[in-house]
């Protein structure tokens, strides 16, 4: 192997390393996604063939509006979760939680805590050095971001929910609804609501048995020799 055979192999190699949550997590994403495809595609045939109708394909089945409500009704509420906890745990604490910032942090910080303004160093984005409207929203563009993705999730829920609530009309022979009318109807906001409980539910499970529990060479876990009131240490 050459010089710049090992150079390229080394690159890939570091990048991978460098990169290897986030595209472990990728891959699994669009390998489950593949499988809620097939699967649910047979459950969406089953309930064709009952009613009397024809079956559909996969590729079918995945540009219908009930595969996309499917999927946005579980990414809107992981937006949401992740929305809240950005945004909560800047004033929210949880005594002996890794989850938590220490109980003397609670608020917004100084900007020397959070290396802003005269404060910001080389290496700081350079918009945390600025003073003006860049800094204001770039300190707050992580829950920005969040709370964009779950409104966007949320609003093609319902559009794709609609869509596949007035398909099921159709085949039942009874009149389709307007969008305004399915926002309030009891499908839309069962749909929602069955998420969001579970992803607050796992919020609040995650800070407290971090209190206690212990996983080692984890960063969402505490140290295992770590006393249970230590807050805001990481593994």
């Amino acid at each position: 192997m050459s010089a710049q055979d090992g150079r390229r192999a080394g690159g890939v190699a570091g990048f991978l390393r460098d990169n290897g949550l986030t595209l472990a997590f990728g891959t699994a994403f669009l390998l489950v996604l593949a499988a809620q495809a097939v699967a649910g595609r047979a459950e969406f045939n089953e309930t064709l063939a009952v009613d009397g109708f024809q079956q559909v394909g996969l590729g079918e089945y995945v540009l219908s509006s009930d595969f996309a409500v499917d999927v946005t009704e579980n990414w809107q509420s992981e937006f949401l979760q992740f929305f809240l906890y950005v945004f909560g745990t800047v004033w929210l604490l949880q005594r002996g939680s890794p989850e938590s910032k220490e109980m003397h942090k609670a608020g917004v910080e100084s900007d020397e805590e959070q290396r802003m303004g005269d404060h910001a160093q080389a290496g700081s984005p350079r918009w945390a050095g600025t003073k003006d409207w860049r800094q204001a929203v770039y300190s707050r563009s992580l829950g920005i971001v969040m709370g964009a993705l779950f409104l966007l999730s949320w609003l093609a829920q319902s559009i794709a929910g609609l869509a596949a609530y007035d398909g099921q009309q159709l085949r039942q022979l009874e009149a389709p609804v307007s969008w305004t009318t399915y926002l309030g109807s009891a499908d839309f906001w069962s749909r929602s609501l069955q998420n969001w409980q579970s992803e607050l539910l796992a919020v609040a499970a995650m800070a407290i048995l971090s209190v206690y529990l212990r996983q080692r060479g984890s960063p969402e876990s505490k140290p295992v020799g770590a006393p249970h009131h230590a807050t805001g240490v990481e593994g």
